[in-house]
This record gives C-alpha cells, structure tokens and sequence, in this order.
C-alpha cells in the first residue's frame, strides 16, 4: 500500500497538464454521446451484456465490464473530466504495482521490481493510455490480467473469475493464457489441477471470441490495398514489431494518431530491423522455455500481446502509443531476468580480482536514470492531451502526409476561404478514414465553407460512399440506422431517409425518444418538398 501511494503521488504530478483535458475522439462515442453508458439501470445492463446486442456492435468491442465501468463514472462525475482522469491515473499506479509483484514472484529483486514497475508507470508510450478518458479500458484490463495471474497458483478459481473480468473489459488480457501455461511448464511442482484450470480459461477465451469476432467484422477494419502483395503485409508486420520494440526501448516514435505506411520497400530500414530483433528475441524465448526459466514466460507475454495488433488481420490505424501498454510489462520483465542473469555472471567472473565493478549497483542508477528521463518526457507529452487541437498538431508534425495532417491542412485552408484546396485535402483525409461525412457536418473549423457548392458536393459524394458501405448491412443498430438516414437527408433523399429512421425506431434502443423526434422533422421535410 506504501508503495502504492508513492506511485499514486508521482503519477499526479506527471500527469497534473493533463487532469482538465477534455474529450477526445472515441471518449465521444463512449461517454459523450454513446446512449448506452448514459445510464446504469437494468435496461442498460441487459444491452451492455448482450454478446450480440446493439452495445457490443456501437463500440465495435464485446467490453462490457469497461462500459459498465464508464456508466459508473458518468454517474458519478457527468462532465466533470477531471473525475474520469484521476481514475485513469490511479488505476495506472495500480497496474504499476500489480506488475512489481508479479516481477517479485519470478525472482526479480526488490530494487529490480520497483525500477522495473517505474519504468512501466512513467513510459512516455503509455501516456496516451493513461490521459485517454475512454482508455480506461487498457489500464483496467492490466489490472484483471496480472491479478489473475498472481493469484493462479494459489486460488485459480479467483484467477479465472478475474481472468473473465479481464477479456470482458479488453481482448489484450487474453495474453494472460500463455503467459499463466508457461508459469505452469517452468514451474516445478506445478499440479495437475492448474493445467485444468487453464483448460478453463482457454474455453473461456474461445467463448469470448464469438462475440468478439463478429463486433470486428462490422467495425473499422479495412482493406489496405499494398497488403495485397503478401510480402509488403509480411514486411509491413515486422516493421510495426520493430516501431515497438524502439518505442519501448527509448520511447521514440511516440506520437498521437500515428498513420506509418505499409512496408513497401525490402530495403525498408524498419523490416531490416526486425529481422534481426525478432530473430534474437524468438531465439531467447524459445531456448528459456525449453530450459523452463520463468524469463521465457515474460518475452511470452510480450509475443502474445503484439500478437493481435500485429497488423495479421490490418485495422486502421495500425500503430498506437496505447498498444505497447500490454507489450511493455513482458519485454520489461524478459530484459530484468535476462539482465539479472548477465550481471550475476558478470560479478562471479570479478569477485576474485580487485576492484572488480558492482554490476548489478550500476544496473541500478542506469534504471533510475532512465525512468527519471522517461517521467521527465512523459511530463512533456501529457500536454498535448490538454486539447484536441494539440493532438492533431503533434500527429501532423509526426506524420505529414497522414490523413489527420490532411484534415488540418483541409481546416486551415477553409479559414481563409480556400474552397479549392479544403476540398482537395478533405478527399486526402478520407482515403486516409481521417474524415466522414458527419464530421464535415459539425467541425467548426469548415463553417467558412460550408456553404460553398463544391463543399456540399463532396458531403453529398461521402455520404453515399457511407451508405453503399453499408447497405449489406441487414441487421443494422439503431444508432447506425440514424446516421445512414442522416446520410440520405444529406442527399436530399427523403423518402428513403423517413425509411431509414422508420426502421430504427422498429428495432429500438435507447434512442427511441430522439428517433421519434427526428422522424417527425423528416416527414414535415417530405410533406415541404412535395414527396
């Protein structure tokens, strides 16, 4: 609890620029607009815990422990960001420490444990999991998987239960599973029992999986057309594998919203990289495993967890801060066994000379100096979460080409009335999934223009490239069946808008009351063009 505390402490002091951010991005579709997490009575509950309800399919994610935890905060602190905030930091400390114990367990040393857990708590990569308000989701899900697997030698009947939390609040806990196997292959004495129980959790992941998959499949995952080229998709996977292990390394690369092209080149010094780093992390993970040290366990760990953002199955955006959050307790753990092991060794072959040096000390400070470096940049990045503004410009200065660069670029060109260009850039940001037609709909930033003919043109051509996307869609949500009528009102098709909004109301949900509303505005829109 002392320990506890003292990460609580720090972490608020790193994180203090970034107590008032406000939200951002998917925190709208969470917490701000999301009709599922504005309350938290047995209705809600229901539809949050249906696999296949309307919940899981909005979020794209079957999460209902996170949305569950979301309606608690809403209740609790509306719009108060600061609330959401202090939670996400204090359950960040809370994964720290979860973490420091678990590299207890595997024999780290005191000293080792508290280093390695500071590195965790102040990596500059996962500040963007930690001042994200709807990220909440990573960081508690950390806290599931590493009391699961503290608590599985001892009570696996707990650590299934937390296991379940785990999947339920986010997939990356899965990475559990491997991780909680090896322990049980490299531990001596471990019982017949536990390997059951494992069985269990594995039942548990594939149930999970049902639900999990077909969210995805209505989701944002799309087709990257150089994938095609099976080489340019295996070279492009290994270059994300390598941006990580940099990342994580020496956190360069950070960066809000990060767009990295596929790897087209076999040149490509990122591929180049991986080969080399992925063959000697393969290497030392294998040989640990077959020796059954508990090393082999954490670079596991690490493996599993990229595993799904590999880009094996491409979604948008394929490189994030926030996913290293998972990779980096594996890869933290994997260097202090590894090291542990080397210094040792070190310190054996001088102790029987003078003077010899005490390599594990100056493990030590070098530790201490690099989380005070990693607290001192993470210092830095939290204020660019004091406003979405500053997220697009550090994503723009990071990437140039990049869609959210083109939507800024679009922005800046309709505030001097540059009709020509915004709409150039705005086509830019779409090929790029940085712009839909809602969002020309209500950005600030577009009002000069939105008046102009060629502006409206290209809302009318989004949103029917919006509704050929889902027009084989048969068993649409109430809340997509909104906006595909809003995309057909953006047309000036109203029939098939009133049909659209008709058709939501048929299927229901929680936005029964505002789809009557609207459906009563469209029919007097259709009555007043005479249809």
């Amino acid at each position: 609890m002392a320990v506890f505390a003292c990460f609580v402490f720090v972490l608020l002091l790193v994180y203090h620029a970034a107590l008032q951010g406000p939200f951002v991005s998917d925190d709208y579709g969470y917490i701000v607009s999301s009709p599922y997490t504005q309350a938290l009575d047995a209705r809600s509950l229901i539809e949050i815990f249906d696999p296949f309800g309307q919940a899981t399919r909005f979020t794209v994610n079957y999460a209902p422990v996170h949305l569950v935890a979301t309606a608690l905060e809403r209740q609790m602190f509306a719009d108060d960001v600061m609330g959401y905030h202090l939670v996400n930091v204090v359950v960040h400390a809370l994964a720290s420490v979860l973490l420091m114990a678990l590299l207890l367990r595997s024999g780290v040393p005191t000293w080792g444990a508290a280093v390695g857990a500071l590195i965790f708590a102040l990596h500059p990569a996962n500040v963007e999991a930690v001042a994200w308000i709807s990220q909440l989701k990573t960081t508690l899900a950390m806290v599931w998987t590493l009391s699961a697997l503290l608590t599985f030698e001892r009570r696996p009947g707990l650590a299934t239960g937390l296991f379940a939390l785990g999947l339920l609040t986010k997939a990356s806990a899965y990475a559990a599973l491997p991780m909680a196997a090896a322990f049980c292959w490299v531990r001596p004495g471990t019982e017949r029992r536990q390997w059951f129980w494992l069985a269990g959790w594995a039942a548990l992941f594939v149930l999970y999986l049902l639900p999990e998959a077909t969210s995805i499949a209505f989701g944002s995952v799309f087709s990257e057309p150089a994938y095609n080229d099976p080489w340019v998709h295996v070279r492009s996977m290994a270059a994300v594998g390598a941006r990580y292990l940099v990342m994580a390394a020496t956190s360069y690369g950070v960066s809000a919203f990060q767009e990295p092209v596929p790897t087209r080149s076999p040149w490509d010094p990122w591929w180049l990289a991986a080969l080399v780093l992925g063959a000697v992390l393969l290497w030392r993970m294998l040989t640990t495993l077959y020796q059954r040290r508990e090393e082999g366990a954490w670079w596991l760990f690490a493996a599993a967890s990229f595993a799904p953002v590999s880009q094996i199955m491409p979604f948008v955006n394929p490189v994030a801060d926030r996913y290293l959050y998972f990779i980096l307790p594996g890869l933290i753990g994997g260097v202090l066994m590894a090291g542990g092991e080397g210094f040792r060794r070190m310190e054996q072959a001088g102790s029987g000379g003078r003077g010899h040096v005490p390599w594990s000390r100056f493990a030590l400070v070098t530790g201490i100096g690099v989380a005070g470096l990693f607290g001192a940049h993470s210092m830095d990045r939290t204020q660019i979460w004091r406003s979405e503004t500053r997220l697009v410009l550090d994503a723009a200065l990071h990437y140039p080409e990049g869609g959210t660069a083109s939507f800024l670029a679009a922005r800046s060109a309709a505030q001097v009335g540059d009709v020509a260009t915004a709409v150039m850039r705005l086509r830019a940001a779409e090929e790029r999934h940085a712009a839909r037609f809602t969002v020309l709909l209500t950005d600030p930033g577009l009002a000069p223009i939105r008046s102009a003919r060629e502006f409206q043109a290209l809302v009318r051509e989004m949103a029917g490239r919006w509704i050929e996307k889902t027009r084989g869609v048969s068993d649409a949500t109430q809340p997509e069946l909104r906006v595909i009528a809003l995309a057909h009102q953006v047309r000036e098709e109203y029939p098939l808008a009133v049909s659209a909004m008709e058709k939501a109301l048929v299927v229901g949900g929680p936005q029964d009351e505002l789809v009557r509303e609207e459906l009563t505005l469209l029919r007097s829109k259709l009555r007043g063009a005479g249809r």
